[in-house]
């Protein structure tokens, strides 16, 4: 029988409801930030067999803090009692340097960690994860990287037989649908829930003795297995293997269902298969650069989807410069094919969060500005090549190239790592509905005009594809193409967080 003892950490107290109640840290109470752009999406850690697993889970969730900024959390397992502290913003807001004692209230040799950027369900406190819960045959704990499709009509039906939810976040569905199965192994109980799911998930599931990773059939989203000693890791990335000196195992794959526990890895595919359309996205903008996601180098990909938008799009110009710093290593390649040399022509603010409190409007474009700083010496007079990773709204851009303007640039040349952006995104990566989506609605030329640059160009899905060096069709392409590899339900619409003005003050926390 498994124990039922998800605590609260530092506190001995067993939960009745079913739900942990949320220790918190947070700063700031009304923030605002752009939401003109992609953003990113979650990255999840989990170590089984190692006596410091939370440590090592914490220095994890620091390199996939580029993956969700706006929560962060840590379960640990310790004689099958699970242990839980989450909060709102980044990894050390949460777990304060000056603060050791909430990781070492989270005891034990199994650990699961969550970074989250919200694409359903809002950012509230509740809604950070690993979502931690009480059930008849014992308790678990639970953290998720994707998105659902059709989270909203299983929650309708789970609802109407009796089930209560405390979040708003698709992920909790999981929770509900492992705990009513009548498998006999919690591992087979993970895998029955997952048949009722359709969408993208990365899971990474622990029960206090077993440590359960899964993959959606599809593989929409990565995850890594790697090895420290005798202890097993799993990652989003590997530059969070990398952090902690693991080795690279393997990515888990496709439908795979990999179950840890002290006497080693089974795996198993219950999953009727199908075909792989990993999130090609990964590559354009949300894997860190010295990460290997779907078995490619993620450098290596920025850089050839450089050389390919040279040769489609060269262009006459003195400079090549970036949109830091997702477009880095694109901007490399394109100078290296091109000829032409490259420089930093934008300095970046590093000591900035996604959010902040914005002046009045006397300051013209602030949110761009208090983040990126024209290198005025190395750009005014210049004709520039302007490489970023993607165009959204557009309004983001137009502000970038007035800054630029602003400092005498003679020409901009701009030029999109990736093709126009049409369809928003269904499986965990936080885009704007079609409709919002200015390449959805204005041809290149038209959007060229709009910014006021020069010369546009985006990638092609060719170049975008080939640079991968992997066959297209293992690749969702639906936010290019609005073909999406699984049915959407017609009610389906993400509920994604507001991104202004969110007042915390009424969210339960205590201050150390």
């Amino acid at each position: 029988m498994y124990k039922t003892a998800v605590r609260r950490a530092g506190e001995s107290a067993f939960l009745t409801d079913g739900i942990l109640n949320i220790l918190a840290w947070e700063r700031g109470i009304v923030m605002a930030a752009s939401d003109d752009q992609i953003h990113e999406e979650c990255g999840i850690f989990g170590v089984l067999g190692h006596p410091e697993a939370a440590t090592l889970t914490y220095l994890g969730l620091y390199s996939l803090q580029h993956r969700g900024q706006e929560g962060a959390g840590i379960v640990s397992a310790h004689d099958g009692d699970l242990r839980r502290f989450v909060g709102v913003g980044h990894v050390s807001d949460v777990f304060p340097t000056g603060k050791r004692h909430r990781l070492e209230q989270l005891q034990g040799d199994i650990a699961i960690g969550h970074v989250r950027y919200s694409t359903f369900g809002s950012s509230t406190l509740k809604n950070v994860q690993p979502l931690a819960v009480d059930y008849a045959r014992g308790s678990m704990a639970l953290a998720h990287n994707g998105n659902l499709v059709n989270a909203a009509r299983l929650r309708e039906d789970l609802e109407s037989q009796g089930h209560l939810f405390h979040a708003t976040t698709d992920s909790e569905v999981f929770l509900h649908l492992i705990a009513r199965s009548q498998k006999e192994r919690f591992s087979d109980c993970v895998a029955d829930a997952l048949t009722h799911v359709i969408g993208a998930y990365s899971l990474v599931v622990t029960n206090g003795e077993e440590l359960v990773a899964v993959r959606d059939p599809h593989g929409f989203r990565p995850l890594w297995i790697g090895r420290l000693g005798g202890a097993y890791v799993f990652a989003s990335e590997t530059c969070a293997l990398d952090i902690i000196d693991a080795d690279w195992e393997r990515e888990v794959e496709p439908g795979e269902v990999v179950v840890l526990s002290r006497s080693g890895l089974e795996s198993f595919k219950p999953f009727a298969p199908v075909a792989s359309k990993s999130c090609i996205f990964e590559f354009v903008y949300v894997a860190r650069p010295d990460s290997v996601v779907f078995g490619r180098s993620v450098d290596q990909v920025r850089k050839q989807l450089g050389r390919n938008l040279a040769k489609a799009a060269p262009a006459e110009a003195d400079l090549v410069m970036a949109v830091p710093d997702s477009s880095n290593q694109v901007a490399l390649g394109y100078a290296h094919e091109s000829g032409l040399p490259f420089d930093m022509g934008f300095i970046r603010n590093h000591y900035v969060g996604r959010t902040f409190i914005e002046p009045d409007q006397n300051i013209r474009d602030f949110g761009v500005k208090i983040k990126l700083n024209p290198a005025r010496a190395a750009i005014e007079g210049k004709r520039i090549v302007l490489v970023d990773d993607s165009i959204v709204r557009g309004t983001t851009s137009k502000k970038i190239i007035k800054m630029l303007r602003r400092c005498g640039v003679k020409e901009i040349h701009f030029r999109i790592s990736c093709p126009p952006i049409i369809s928003g995104c269904h499986y965990g990566i936080d885009t704007p509905e079609s409709a919002q989506l200015i390449s959805s609605h204005m041809s290149v030329d038209e959007i060229r005009d709009f910014l006021e640059v020069d010369s546009l160009a985006f990638q092609t899905i060719e170049g975008l594809t080939s640079a991968t060096g992997s066959p297209a069709d293992g690749f969702c392409l639906a936010c290019f193409t609005g073909n999406y590899p699984t049915p959407i339900p017609a009610e389906f619409k993400p509920k994604r967080s507001p991104r202004r003005h969110r007042d915390h003050s009424n969210e339960p926390a205590t201050r150390d």
